[in-house]
């Protein structure tokens, strides 16, 4: 039976319920059978919508959309393995949070939602912000004061309402949940319909592939948004029968900011505390993600692991990725910088997502364009 199912207590709840967490305030999760037909969707525009019976959005008038998806997928040339890099910072918004939002607010305007509260470091929020003037949904977005000026730009364009929260990440998430007390909460992390729609990386990267799947994916992660969402994608894959497995999912943190890396390595079953310092990657810099062991267990599940790489060293990778052509903000360079660091990820066929376009960090990549000593003739 199609609905949603609390990952705490086992309650259910129809699919069309406004809600976005358990009345036990547990984790929500989407029960839905996908369907794949494969001459149909070898017909549809190449969008993430051409996976249309996968999608739990019932009526088509309801898809919010820009033609978003079915972004490249190009061989990286960076010395021994096999590393694809998937082009997300081509999204409409130029991050591959576009995914989760399209299928989110969609579901938003099915279940008639007016207005939506969602809490960001920058790019869920310039997604939700796109989609919901998209939709003709009311939207509020709350940041970190921190947030680079960039994506603050992008989200008042929006015509989103605009609130910028002193301190940490986690004082952001704070004040967004009092917000949802009374708003729809269209929560990257909190709300399953956002996994609904990162999920469709799997399938691209399976279409991409040939109908195959690859031997391992390497993902930022932070609140584990894409993480989750190809998992979801792949575990149906293989419930249809359509792969034979599911790809090792390794997730990359930044080294100065790494709960998930301390829940894995030291085998616990919550995450810990820990002491964070700032990092570049600003799109992981997540102390406690709330979803934090439904991504540890997918990682051990998959026989993936957790790493972490030093902002110096996620420096050299998008230097690397500049001279590649590619401009891409910090947080997308993490996956490229453990493929260089760690030979052991290296092995069969491995794709890293670059999550978000370098024009969204444009003060720190000047930093980091400035460090750089190229001949002027």
């Amino acid at each position: 039976m199609n609905g949603l199912l609390c990952r705490s207590c086992g309650a259910t709840f129809p699919m069309n319920d406004p809600r976005w967490r358990c009345d036990c305030g547990g984790l929500l999760g989407v029960r839905f059978r996908a369907r794949f037909d494969k001459e149909k969707i070898l017909r549809r525009k190449a969008t993430m919508w051409r996976y249309r019976e996968a999608l739990p959005v019932d009526d088509d008038a309801h898809v919010v959309s820009f033609d978003e998806g079915m972004t490249p997928m190009i061989l990286a040339d960076l010395g021994p393995g096999t590393l694809l890099l998937k082009l997300e910072q081509l999204f409409p918004t130029g991050s591959y949070k576009d995914r989760g939002a399209s299928v989110l607010i969609s579901k938003a305007k099915e279940m008639g939602v007016a207005r939506v509260v969602e809490d960001s470091s920058g790019n869920a929020g310039c997604a939700i912000a796109a989609y919901a003037a998209r939709a003709g949904i009311e939207c509020e977005i709350l940041v970190p004061d921190s947030t680079s000026p960039g994506k603050l730009a992008q989200i008042l364009l929006y015509g989103a309402a605009l609130r910028r929260i002193p301190g940490s990440r986690e004082d952001t998430a704070n004040a967004a949940l009092a917000a949802a007390e009374g708003t729809y909460y269209a929560s990257h992390s909190w709300n399953p319909f956002f996994f609904q729609g990162t999920k469709t990386f799997a399938y691209e990267v399976w279409e991409q592939l040939g109908f195959r799947a690859p031997d391992a994916l390497l993902l930022p992660a932070g609140n584990g948004t894409l993480l989750i969402g190809s998992y979801i994608g792949f575990r149906e894959l293989k419930e249809s029968g359509l792969v034979d497995r599911i790809p090792r999912h390794i997730a990359v943190q930044a080294q100065d900011c790494a709960p998930l890396l301390a829940m894995f390595r030291d085998n616990l079953g919550a995450v810990p505390a820990i002491e964070t310092r700032e990092t570049i990657a600003e799109g992981v810099a997540i102390a406690a993600p709330v979803r934090g062991k439904e991504i540890v267990d997918i990682v051990r599940e998959t026989g993936g692991v957790v790493l972490a790489v030093s902002d110096e060293e996620v420096e050299s990778a998008l230097v690397l990725l500049g001279r590649k052509g590619l401009y891409v903000e910090p947080t997308s360079a993490l996956p490229v910088a453990a493929f260089l660091k760690f030979p052991g990820v290296r092995s069969g066929t491995v794709v890293a997502p670059l999550t978000g376009h370098g024009l969204k960090a444009t003060e720190k990549m000047q930093k980091i364009a400035s460090k750089q000593r190229v001949p002027i003739e």
